[in-house]
């Protein structure tokens, strides 16, 4: 059977594959990705400790631009790069990572096809855990302990799809400017957010089409 993503869904698995990330039902990351603006933020494995550690640093997210631009019209705009505020440390094989990240965004409405502006400042929380080794037939299977948990296989944490990859999950639903956006009339076209519309006024109420064709005899 084969799955229909929704689009932002969508949209992130052309982004990974984009960058190189390899993600399964369990989340696999694949640390490859190229960015020129800024030097890549990437943690040693070796070197994270067992008690909390902060920093904080700009994160590339201007790639993800490219990624939503393939749509034909894109749902949203992203900022050259993000603040980051990441606790991070270690307990056995595991790494545990806490923080927030902010910034400006731009969004396209899709009631009245207007820009708009609108801010993230947002928290979150993950674990990475070693990749497991499977062989032969158990190489397509989970348990169920392993489900929804995300693996790292390489020396060294690269933080920039760890990063992105919080920023699609706290993308709005739905793009709009408003929730109560009144969208564009369907026959004139008009922004009903910001000019009147004479249309519904002009044919009436469409419920009574019925009733306006009828002729009562005497």
């Amino acid at each position: 059977m084969r799955w229909k993503l929704p689009i932002k869904h969508h949209l992130f698995a052309l982004w990974t594959t984009a960058i190189g990330l390899t993600i399964g039902r369990n989340c696999l990351y694949s640390i490859n990705i190229e960015r020129p603006a800024l030097a890549p933020m990437k943690i040693s494995i070796d070197e994270i400790p067992q008690t909390p550690k902060e920093i904080d640093f700009s994160e590339n997210v201007e790639e993800l631009n490219q990624i939503y631009s393939r749509d034909n019209s894109p749902d949203f705009g992203f900022p050259p790069s993000l603040d980051v505020h990441l606790l991070y440390y270690r307990s056995g094989p595991e790494i545990f990572f806490s923080g927030n990240f902010s910034g400006a965004f731009t969004g396209h409405c899709g009631r009245c096809l207007e820009e708009f502006n609108f801010s993230l400042d947002q928290t979150f929380d993950l674990v990475l855990t070693p990749e497991p080794k499977r062989s032969g037939h158990r190489a397509a299977e989970l348990h169920r302990d392993e489900l929804g948990l995300s693996y790292y296989s390489s020396e060294e944490i690269d933080l920039a799809p760890l990063i992105a990859e919080q920023v699609i999950l706290a993308l709005p639903t739905r793009s709009l400017c408003s929730e109560d956006c009144r969208g564009l009339c369907g026959k004139c076209g008009a922004n009903l957010n910001s000019e009147p519309c004479s249309c519904a006024n002009a044919d009436g109420d469409p419920r009574m089409a019925l009733f306006r064709t009828l002729k009562v005899g005497r």
